[in-house]
């Protein structure tokens, strides 16, 4: 496998873990990026644009983007955060106050805090939504309106994997005047940073054929040596995601079936929780930007103050997660840093894609990392390629004395 791209010195065992990822982990197509203090470090990129491609005779170039699944939801947390830091958004009001058709149902005790951190008690719909009415904008608000909770809000948390997006975008667009997540995000931080990053592929790069085609991989076989990934469930969360009456099953069954992820309506289509399209590089730039200063399209642009940095990642859930059914951290939009989504150290926050894809920030070490892949696994939170990549970086910086 050639792999393409630089690193700095020092971050070779980075490239290292990469080329593995390919010839260990099955990995099809792949990139990732790592900055520090707001300088890149890392650009890597190898194997197929597109999953289903096993000759390679469409390689991954620089600039490939790929759908980031779950990962989009921590590009998506930014946009209430700083309207927050604006004074437009109180995170402690009730959503009703923004969004009266939601008091429905015993909601009126939801506060905007509560849709950041898991704790709505609105993970699933009674009725899920077909795949065309999910990609219209205004009917997966109302059903989420219309949804009684399934466990009272704001005294325990569980992955709203799929409710989150239309919970964050119908705020955005009470607050923002009509303006969705991703038109925000597009026009607020993609622009400025010249990220390639959307939530909602334009058209025209639709039509120039900068994303690739994503698809489920086979597992790998394990290496025998018993230091290979561990692949298998714990017999609590394999039980919960087959059976079909369970919280888990229903909160990722919230549209059945499950659009077509290469299908150029879904790309098209805003779902925050779940179809953000990113390089590599976008998806890392864009963390850098929220801890430090990263140079912008006209100037250099920093998202997060440090107010704003500490509320995303300050521990608002932690314990076992009605949804995922592990022990799971988080903070205002963002995972934070355990054992079932391990980042950097104890104070990154992040969010991984379902299957494979990753984006994070250390404030502690300046790091920030993206990384996508066309090729999706069984994995929710650890894909062992993304935590091999992890760890290399780990390993990069204990190497390095400054």
């Amino acid at each position: 496998m050639n792999v393409h791209g630089t690193v700095a010195e020092g971050f070779e065992p980075v490239r290292d873990a990469f080329a593995r990822n390919f010839t260990s982990l099955g990995e099809r197509g792949a990139a990732v990026a790592v900055y520090r203090d707001g300088r890149k470090v890392v650009d890597l990129w190898g194997g197929s644009r597109d999953v289903d491609d096993a000759s390679g005779t469409e390689p991954w170039r620089r600039g490939t983007a790929q759908v980031v699944r779950s990962a989009t939801k921590g590009v998506a947390a930014a946009v209430p955060l700083l309207l927050h830091r604006r004074g437009e958004l109180d995170l402690d009001a009730p959503v009703g106050e923004y969004w009266p058709e939601f008091k429905a149902h015993g909601k009126e005790r939801v506060l905007v805090r509560h849709v950041l951190n898991h704790r709505a008690g609105l993970p699933v719909l009674d009725r899920p939504l077909t795949p065309e009415e999910a990609l219209d904008p205004r009917r997966g608000p109302a059903a989420v309106a219309a949804q009684a909770p399934v466990w009272e809000p704001g005294t325990d948390h569980g992955y709203h994997a799929l409710t989150y997006g239309w919970l964050l975008d119908e705020l955005v667009r009470r607050v923002s005047g009509g303006r969705g997540a991703g038109q925000w995000i597009a026009d607020e931080i993609a622009g400025p940073l010249g990220l390639d990053l959307w939530v909602g592929l334009p058209a025209a790069e639709e039509a120039a054929g900068r994303a690739g085609r994503v698809g489920r991989l086979d597992e790998p076989e394990p290496s025998g040596s018993g230091n290979g990934p561990r692949l298998r469930p714990k017999r609590a969360v394999t039980e919960a995601y087959e059976n079909p009456g369970s919280l888990t099953r229903r909160a990722f069954a919230a549209i059945t079936p499950f659009p077509d992820q290469n299908d150029p309506e879904y790309r098209a289509a805003a779902l925050p929780a779940a179809n953000g399209i990113a390089t590599a590089d976008g998806l890392a730039r864009f963390y850098a930007a929220l801890i430090g200063e990263v140079d912008g399209v006209t100037r250099d642009v920093r998202l997060f103050d440090r107010a704003t940095m500490e509320l995303a990642r300050a521990e608002e859930s932690a314990g076992p997660d009605r949804i995922l059914v592990v022990g799971t951290r988080f903070g205002l939009g963002y995972m934070l840093h355990g054992s079932a989504s391990p980042f950097l150290g104890p104070g990154s926050f992040g969010h991984p894609g379902r299957g494979g894809s990753l984006g994070f920030a250390d404030p502690e070490t300046g790091i920030a990392l993206g990384y996508v892949t066309n090729g999706f696994r069984k994995t929710v939170t650890a894909d062992p390629r993304a935590q091999a990549l992890v760890r290399a970086v780990r390993t990069s910086l204990d190497r390095d004395p400054s």
